[in-house]
């Protein structure tokens, strides 16, 4: 539906002729021109039915101060009630898709309503990660009551900064100190005394034992000196053997002592780590036990508490700050930065602490796959691109998450990976960052990390047009199975005296959610106008909040230059008709082409085969109706009607199917025992652009029976309507904005007295025209006409009576349709004469 915003038209209109005017023949046809009264079926309608007008004192307040705001919108108790259901239903396939109109406040009053809801609801759990002290890459995921997650990690920060001020002084103690040097001491001696053993137990025997850069080495000696190797080599072969042999055990030895030294380091170590966590267990301790006790009811967070002293212990003297350092006075955010502490901080990812109570609802205004499910941010270093638990970031999914999240349809189904992502996520019914974060930002990364997927228990409520819900509903099995619930708002809502009112208070509202100033009685009479207008039905109220609200802002500036306490009706009136200005521009140009005769339409006197048709412009919300010439020429052929804007491909499918039905009705009509031997072809003058829809169907088919009867159509009366194969008149789109624009070119070169404009009487309930149109019906310079039948608009725009089949089956000769008739009688006999259509069928083709 299309936002009709009402119009004046520039020019004034000419007084209403004379009433012996009003009859007068017209100069270029011996056909008389009727007055404005109905004949052969056709009303003319009154005044007071084309405008349903509301009487402001008859809403029974002053202004709209004395009005209670309606919460929500109003009589969609059918959407309302789909709601509630899939909101009460607990399977996590019965998400729900809201539909409706844009800007229809379906948003607005779907956010209150979840509200109402989730306030009576649980309130959902915090949600954290935290390291996985066995597997790093593979964080872990822990629930905590609503609010406490918060707690923890300001606990866990308090607790590491005293530990960090606590550690070094308990590793500068003398005691430590002294225990350290002892294990130092005892391994440094064990090793020493075992050389020292050696090399005693070499010089006994004449043996030095050497410290090379490449190890230890040993020689033969002599009163104290090595013997040189060639001295050695001539020494007789057992005294030099006796050596070796020596030598050869010594260096066993040796190596024992050199093999058994990392085994002893290893010890070394081992007995210092214990000394280490020995030392550092009761700094730890006194950190984390007021901590630990407030958590205790939890086991995870417990058990996680534990985990992290233990490490906590085993890497105490990493932690001690480096020298020059001041430990106790790092800040919150320091620990995050500082490697030593991060593997033992929390990331809350969801907390509750600041929410209201309840389930929340929020709102994905981005929904991409990442800032639904969440993802892993990543920092550089020198070994490449590394992320951990830390840097894991939350989604829309996640800040929900117990709750309901709204979303646009629109935009998640025009993101393919996001769309994929959350039904991935629906039907597994769990979170998992680590799909949606792989590749973030078109990335690849050097490292992952899995986190732990989080349990999802969530509502989904999708926003689209009804057209998307159809085609998501067709073209994607997934959608189906986890969109089950159709909240579906109505378009419009009845008139009557409570919706009335009710309106009346939704215009409140819009009032007191704007801060603006109090509407009077008659200015919200006036908008309930506009609401039909928009609605398109006199019948009914639009739901389309958003162009009344918008409406209702600029009344508000306009009353404030007249610098009135309240907006009245004048400011609603003003507001349409700025808003009109500041978009006409292409439908004053239209007018103007008109004017000047560049465009080439009538509006008097009369033709064969030619009528104004009225089609609707719609230019970025802006609607308004533009005249055409449609013509028609008829002449001997076998049977088709040429579409000229099909031919030239500017002619739409609907546009097409009309004029097939329009050969339809003809064949019908007339070629039940001879056969249709014309040709003929049908044009909209000076149209340059595609047309479609099948609204001027009536008045191709006019202009065509025209050209076959050799009757003048008159050409101050434009003719809208489609036509079925029955020769009935349809109702068509844009009624108001059609019969708008004919009165605008009629009133801009002067009201004749006799134009008006002939519409399907199914359309009578669709009118709710301009003030000034209504006028000069009133006043008896244009007239209205509705028809149910062509035969009826036929009588209209030719003036002479179209026809009934008599007993023999014939039209009377002095009617149009016997006109008609006649014509095509000849045409058959012709083509039979001239061989044309040798098997007489009677059916022919439309294009």
């Amino acid at each position: 539906m299309f936002f009709k915003r009402l119009s004046k038209s520039k020019s004034t209109p000419s007084p209403a002729p004379a009433a012996d005017e009003t009859a007068k023949l017209d100069t270029a046809t011996s056909v008389p021109v009727p007055a404005l009264q109905a004949s052969n079926g056709a009303q003319a309608l009154a005044a007071a039915d084309l405008r349903r007008t509301v009487d402001g004192k008859s809403l029974g307040f002053k202004t709209t101060a004395d009005l209670k705001p309606a919460a929500g919108l109003i009589g969609q108790d059918r959407a309302l009630k789909a709601l509630d259901f899939g909101l009460s239903i607990k399977a996590r396939d019965f998400n729900i898709f809201v539909l409706g109109p844009p800007a229809c406040g379906k948003s607005t009053a779907v956010r209150a309503h979840l509200a109402k809801a989730a306030a009576a609801s649980e309130t959902p759990s915090d949600w954290i990660y935290v390291n996985n002290f066995s597997d790093p890459r593979r964080p872990r995921a822990i629930a905590l009551p609503a609010g406490r997650a918060a707690a923890l990690s300001k606990g866990l920060v308090s607790a590491l900064r005293e530990l960090a001020a606590a550690l070094p002084v308990a590793f500068e103690t003398e005691d430590y100190k002294a225990r350290r040097s002892a294990i130092e001491e005892e391994f440094r001696n064990t090793r020493e005394d075992a050389l020292d053993a050696v090399y005693a137990k070499a010089a006994q025997q004449n043996i030095a034992v050497l410290r090379t850069p490449l190890g230890f080495g040993m020689a033969p000696m002599h009163d104290g000196k090595v013997v040189k190797s060639e001295v050695f080599n001539q020494l007789p072969e057992t005294m030099r053997r006796d050596v070796e042999s020596r030598i050869k055990l010594l260096q066993s030895e040796l190596e024992t002592i050199l093999s058994d030294a990392p085994k002893a380091d290893k010890r070394r170590r081992t007995q210092l780590a214990a000394l280490n966590q020995d030392v550092s267990q009761n700094a730890i301790e006194d950190a984390l036990d007021e901590l630990s006790a407030a958590f205790s009811d939890l086991p995870e967070i417990a058990a996680f508490l534990a985990e992290a002293a233990s490490d906590l212990a085993e890497n105490a003297a990493h932690l001690i700050a480096q020298p020059g350092s001041r430990a106790g006075a790092l800040s919150e955010d320091a620990f995050s930065q500082d490697g030593r502490f991060r593997r033992y901080l929390v990331n809350v990812v969801v907390s509750q602490k600041d929410a209201k109570a309840g389930a929340p609802v929020s709102e994905a205004l981005d929904p991409t796959a990442a800032n639904l499910c969440g993802h892993t941010e990543h920092i550089q270093t020198a070994q490449g691109s590394l992320s951990d638990f830390l840097l894991i970031r939350s989604g829309a999914l996640h800040r929900a998450n117990g709750g309901a999240l709204m979303i646009d349809a629109r935009d998640i189904v025009n993101s393919p990976t996001a769309w994929s992502a959350l039904k991935r996520a629906l039907k597994s019914g769990e979170i998992n960052i680590e799909a949606a974060s792989d590749g973030l930002n078109g990335v690849t990364r050097a490292e992952r990390i899995e986190p732990e997927p989080i349990p999802l228990n969530i509502k989904v409520v999708l926003f689209g047009e009804p057209d998307l819900f159809y085609r998501l509903h067709k073209d994607d099995p997934g959608f189906a199975q986890l969109f089950k619930v159709q909240a579906d708002f109505d378009e419009t809502l009845d008139r009557s005296k409570d919706n009335d009112a009710a309106y009346a208070q939704l215009i409140a509202s819009i009032v007191e959610t704007h801060s603006l100033k109090p509407i009077d009685a008659a200015g919200v009479a006036r908008l309930l106008e506009v609401s039909s207008r928009i609605a398109e039905d006199s019948d009914k109220l639009s739901i389309e909040v958003g162009p009344i609200a918008d409406i209702v802002r600029e009344a508000d500036y306009w009353s404030d230059g007249e610098t009135r306490k309240t907006t009245t009706a004048d400011d609603i009136v003003r507001a349409l008709e700025e808003r009109t200005r500041r978009a006409n521009r292409i439908r004053d140009d239209v007018l103007e082409s008109v004017e000047r005769g560049i465009v080439l339409i009538e509006t008097k006197g009369t033709k064969v085969g030619q009528i104004n048709g009225l089609s609707l412009v719609q230019k970025a919300g802006f609607n308004f109706g533009r005249p055409a010439r449609i013509t028609a020429r008829v002449h001997l052929g076998q049977g088709r009607v040429t579409d000229i804007e099909r031919e030239v491909n500017l002619g739409g499918p609907v546009h097409s199917k009309g004029v097939m039905i329009l050969w339809g009705y003809l064949a019908g009509r007339f070629a039940q025992d001879v056969p249709l031997a014309l040709a003929a072809s049908l044009v909209f003058e000076q149209s340059y652009g595609a047309v479609d829809g099948d609204s001027a169907s009536s008045a191709e088919l006019l202009a065509l029976l025209s050209a076959l009867a050799d009757t003048p159509l008159r050409q101050d009366l434009a003719v809208t309507g489609s036509i079925n194969q029955l020769g009935e008149l349809q109702a068509v789109g844009g009624i108001n904005e059609k019969i708008e624009g004919f009165y605008d070119i009629c009133a801009s070169r002067g009201i004749t007295g006799t134009q008006g404009v002939v519409i399907p009487r199914a359309n009578r309930q669709h009118l709710m025209l301009r003030e000034d149109v209504v006028k000069a019906v009133k006043d008896g310079r244009f007239a209205i006409y509705a028809v149910k039948t062509i035969d009826e608009a036929l009588t209209l725009v030719t003036g002479l009576e179209a026809g009934d089949r008599g007993a023999d089956g014939r039209f009377p000769a002095e009617t149009v349709n016997g006109r008609i008739e006649a014509r095509l009688r000849s045409f058959a006999e012709r083509a039979r004469s001239f061989s044309l259509g040798k098997d007489g069928a009677a059916a022919g083709s439309a294009t």
